[in-house]
């Protein structure tokens, strides 16, 4: 698995295939499309024309189709639809975890540690072996991992991994003691180093927690942290995605981003938010938004991170966790820290996007936006919150009234719905992942995956969207189904909302005239199907400016 994911590493100039030619009109014809109109109204045409880049209109079925073009390429009958956008995913984090010890899946404590082995036996060389994926609510055990596990199968090297949702991390006895974590140690503010009844660190860090050990692991090179955006990238590009919300990015991956911009070698657009963690933070701001001529790389936006996650018990909730009296979760910041990154970005015309998952880390956040808007006259930068998980009915009206997005991610619904409930209750529940409750209000939902936290896939999040159900197609009938979406509710969420959430809705997100071409080819038809079988989706090409990004090999075409 580690060596055959090492293949996808290829040469800047092999991304790309150097067809159509610059300059040259393109009519892909004999197609089953889709696209939504200005009024957010579904679609149908057979054949799609676009000049450098650009559409420049879609044919219905009884329309006379242009002779004089510069290349025709015969769509065969596929289903073409606009490429897809994720509102909130990992572009480096993604691009590392396919070049580590990938954990996801792992269904015990000790698949796992034999994944790590793994792994060190084929990378002798690595000094530092790390991975990402881990998931105890999966296991029959329930519970979280620990150091013994990993000292069983590699105690000469520092084993470090981090948890599905990014909230929590596992090591190995030699990584905390490189670390000098010890007993004595205390827990850090917005944070939880895991203990045994002895009060002896297990191996287990939650949230700020993970900097005990983060903070020492060697800060990889630029032509490292490069490398991991391009094979993140690539792979992207093949589930069907053009173009991503980086949610949360520091100095040094943004100036990695840019070099590969420079270079011409980005297969698909990212829409950048810059980390409010990062140490430049206040000096990237003061450098102002970006936006490159070819729209392949923005920022505009900012990302706080305001608590931790349900799956970890680090979501700040109102009330105590169901499942661990006593516990309310974890706030990153107080009130002064959060509303003082918040109003440094809106007052440098930065877009804000904050990380809310539990009701009271929403809460406090949708205050702090209601104060800040007001005071800074920044409503119409469209600010988010990114996940919007667990809301009290009174939140969820919020939204509309100040104008704030919800980024959310369907994936999450269908992954957490095995202990959400656990962690909530019965009443709480009623007011987490609420799509349509959300959607009654007037509100836009931004859809995505978090990658890596879930696969980037985003017909699993469509599909995760109109079933509420996992790929098995349990629960029957789907969790919670009241909270569905239409499919072309979902749809939007994937396409023009979220342009929409990253203020790109007049370049994305749709194929009409004007707009970028943007589009993938799909195997089956996609509005043709029955919804239990969306995830299933093969994405046969991903067009990107009106380039064919995937598959990278070259195409025969027919020239007129």
């Amino acid at each position: 698995m580690q060596k055959l994911t090492g293949m996808l590493v290829l040469g800047a100039a092999a991304i790309f295939a150097a067809w159509p030619a610059s300059g040259d009109t393109v009519l892909l014809e004999n197609v089953n499309g889709y696209t939504l109109d200005g009024s957010r109204e579904l679609v149908r045409f057979s054949a799609l024309q676009f000049t450098d880049g650009e559409v420049d209109r879609t044919f219905g079925a009884d329309d006379v189709l242009p002779e004089s073009v510069d290349q025709r390429v015969d769509g065969a009958g596929r289903t073409v639809i606009p490429g897809l956008i994720d509102a909130h995913g990992h572009v480096y984090s993604h691009g590392r975890a396919l070049l580590s010890v990938i954990l996801t899946g792992a269904a015990s404590e000790q698949e796992a540690a034999g994944r790590v082995a793994d792994f060190a036996e084929e990378n002798p060389e690595v000094e530092w072996i790390q991975g990402r994926g881990w998931n105890q609510v999966l296991w029959e055990s329930n519970e979280f991992p620990g150091a013994a596990s990993l000292d069983a199968v590699i105690s000469d090297r520092p084993v470090w991994l981090g948890r599905v949702d990014g909230h929590a991390a596992w090591a190995n006895s030699l990584a905390m003691e490189m670390a000098g974590v010890t007993a004595r140690s205390e827990d850090p503010e917005g944070g939880q180093i895991m203990r045994d009844a002895e009060g002896i660190p297990t191996g287990v860090f939650v949230d700020t927690a993970m900097g005990l050990v983060s903070g020492i692991i060697p800060e990889p090179g630029r032509d490292e942290i490069k490398r991991a955006l391009s094979v993140s990238m690539q792979n992207l590009a093949g589930w069907g995605l053009t173009s991503v919300h980086d949610a949360g990015s520091g100095s040094t991956v943004i100036a990695a981003f840019r070099e590969l911009l420079e270079a011409d070698v980005m297969p698909i657009r990212v829409n950048l938010m810059l980390a409010a963690s990062d140490e430049f933070y206040e000096e990237r701001l003061a450098e102002g938004r970006f936006r490159d001529e070819n729209d392949f790389f923005a920022m505009h936006s900012v990302k706080v991170v305001g608590d931790g996650a349900l799956g970890s018990r680090g979501a700040a909730l109102l009330e105590e966790y169901s499942d661990d009296p006593g516990n309310t979760g974890l706030l990153r910041y107080n009130d002064e820290q959060l509303q003082y990154l918040m109003r440094a970005a809106m007052n440098a015309n930065f877009q804000v996007n904050t990380h809310a998952i539990g009701d009271a880390a929403n809460q406090i956040v949708l205050d702090s936006y209601e104060m800040l808007i007001r005071e800074t006259g920044s409503h119409d930068l469209r600010h988010r919150v990114e996940h919007a998980q667990v809301l009290t009915f009174d939140d969820i009206q919020r939204f509309a009234e100040l104008g704030v997005v919800p980024s959310m991610q369907a994936t999450h619904a269908t992954s957490d719905k095995n202990m959400a409930e656990n962690r909530l209750g019965p009443e709480r529940i009623q007011g987490a992942y609420a799509w349509r409750k959300l959607l009654d209000t007037g509100v836009k939902i931004a859809n995505g995956s978090d990658f890596p936290v879930e696969h980037p896939n985003p017909f699993y999040g469509l599909h995760a969207s109109v079933t509420r159900q996992d790929q098995r197609n349990e629960p029957d009938g789907g969790w919670y189904p009241e909270e569905n979406m239409t499919l072309e509710e979902a749809f939007a969420s994937f396409t023009i909302d979220a342009a929409w959430a990253g203020h790109q809705e007049e370049i994305l997100g749709t194929l009409e005239p004007g707009k970028k071409a943007d589009f993938l080819l799909l195997d089956r038809d996609l509005f043709g199907i029955p919804a239990s079988e969306i995830w299933q989706i093969q994405v046969l090409e991903t067009w990107v400016n009106g380039e064919r990004v995937f598959p990278r090999a070259s195409q025969a075409v027919n020239a007129n």
